[in-house]
């Protein structure tokens, strides 16, 4: 892989990183109104309806029996688990403790692409994952509070499926190309999304606050498409591990987009840690990680 494409793979993998970081207080925001189940599985059949036509205007070839199956895997974590787990987990905790269970995403991330991409990161490459975790964990659990609960198990759950599926994605990615690759899946997806979503919305679409209704569209377009667009560019280009460790940052912008939208208190040492964690990442960027056998020629 040259330099060229990693920084290109860590620069997407940043818009990326950096589109999901809303997930969580959108989400906070959307359940305080909706019920959990449409929030976690309307999101997906509003993303499909969408990605419905851009397929058909692209005329963008189907997904070969590989990919199907790479797809149908990775939806399984990006479609239906994660944003049902953390659907629920946000009815009983704040955005910002949320990130104190999914601050060691990156460290599962980094493990599913050693295991379906056939990566192998070097022992420095998990220090600086593990070093980076920690950081982010000490700082998450001081930001987040609260003692642990059926919330974190859940959220806990849904991050390994998310690292798993993200993994899975990443793969399909590099042959079908990112937008294809979530597209497809959401489509694939539709036929069991769009009737829980008709079952789960509510009766009364008046009814629901503005601001609910702009955190269930931002989940839908940007969390649960969007976004992806960027992320499995850059997890394709830049390797799974290493572009992985850019979600280290991931809580950080989650607490600040939890302040600016919901009104949560900040932490004083956020700055602080920010910064311990960016050098981490830094350190961590430098060490070697062995592309596998699926990496393009």
């Amino acid at each position: 892989m040259s330099a060229a494409a990693e920084t290109r793979g860590l620069a997407w993998g940043f818009v990326g990183v950096a589109a999901f970081s809303l997930t969580l207080p959108a989400t906070r925001a959307a359940v305080a109104a909706l019920d959990p189940w449409f929030v976690a599985l309307g999101r997906g059949a509003v993303a499909g309806l969408i990605a419905l036509p851009v397929l058909a205007l692209t005329r963008s070839r189907r997904p070969t029996a590989t990919e199907w199956r790479s797809l149908a895997l990775s939806s399984l974590g990006v479609v239906f688990a994660f944003p049902a787990l953390m659907s629920w987990a946000l009815t009983r905790v704040p955005a910002a403790h949320g990130a104190v269970v999914l601050a060691i995403l990156p460290l599962a991330t980094a493990a599913a692409g050693a295991w379906v991409a056939h990566e192998r990161p070097s022992r420095g490459f998990w220090i600086a994952a593990a070093a980076g975790s920690l950081a982010v964990l000490g700082f998450a659990l001081r930001a987040g509070g609260g003692a642990p609960q059926a919330a974190d198990g859940a959220l806990l759950v849904g991050l390994a499926v998310a690292a798993l599926g993200y993994a899975l994605g990443a793969r399909a990615a590099r042959t079908l190309g990112g937008w294809r690759a979530i597209s497809w899946t959401l489509v694939l997806c539709l036929p069991v999304l769009l009737p829980v979503a008709a079952l789960t919305a509510p009766r009364d679409l008046a009814m629901v606050p503005a601001q609910a209704w702009a955190g269930f569209l931002y989940v839908a377009i940007v969390s649960q498409y969007v976004g992806f667009f960027a992320w499995y560019h850059g997890l394709a280009l830049g390797g799974i591990a290493r572009v992985g460790q850019l979600q280290l940052l991931q809580p950080f912008l989650t607490i600040a987009a939890s302040v600016l939208w919901l009104g949560e208190r900040i932490e004083p040492g956020l700055l602080a840690f920010a910064g311990i964690v960016v050098a981490i990442v830094a350190i961590g960027r430098r060490m070697p990680v062995a592309r596998g056998d699926d990496a393009p020629r």
